[in-house]
């Protein structure tokens, strides 16, 4: 057994996170890092998302295209700062061990939206490319662990 340094919870000793509170007990190992992959992108997808353009929306969103079994889900970016993680009181929660609990966040500034990754262990991709701060553009496609959402703006 070994003791959770940050809540003293007694794990398995073969345990990476503690069961109770979630904090890594062991080293990151760089294997457990996540693999991307560049993939075709389906057209059927991106035309089946792109049809909620159509639909009158008054802020950005977020349309989950797939992950999780929440495909479809949308997710409006009103405020000044949308959170993204596995934490449940973020704005996005995403449900996926692959997922920090404060992964991401959306953030208006006088440009627009940008998406900032919050030092995540899988990173943050936007258009297939790892993004540290990366402003949003209207199709853009963001990864977070196994979610793959689009921006959507509303049109003028």
């Amino acid at each position: 057994m070994i003791a959770c340094a940050k809540c003293g919870f007694e794990a398995d000793e073969n345990a990476n996170f503690c069961s109770r509170c979630g904090a890594r007990l062991s080293e990151r190992d760089a294997s457990e890092h996540t693999a991307v992959f560049d993939a075709p992108l389906l057209e059927d997808d991106l035309d089946a998302t792109l049809e909620h353009e159509e639909a009158s929306f008054r802020s950005p969103v977020l349309i989950i295209r797939s992950g999780g079994g929440r495909e479809g889900e949308e997710v409006a970016v009103a405020g000044d700062v949308l959170t993204i993680g596995r934490n449940p009181e973020s704005g996005l929660f995403l449900d996926d061990i692959t997922v920090s609990r404060h992964h991401a966040r959306v953030v208006r500034d006088p440009a627009g939206f940008a998406i900032e990754d919050l030092n995540s262990l899988n990173g943050t991709y936007v258009n297939r490319r790892p993004v540290e701060r990366q402003h949003l553009h209207h199709t853009d496609e963001v990864q977070i662990g196994k979610f793959k959402l689009v921006f959507l703006e509303p049109r003028s």
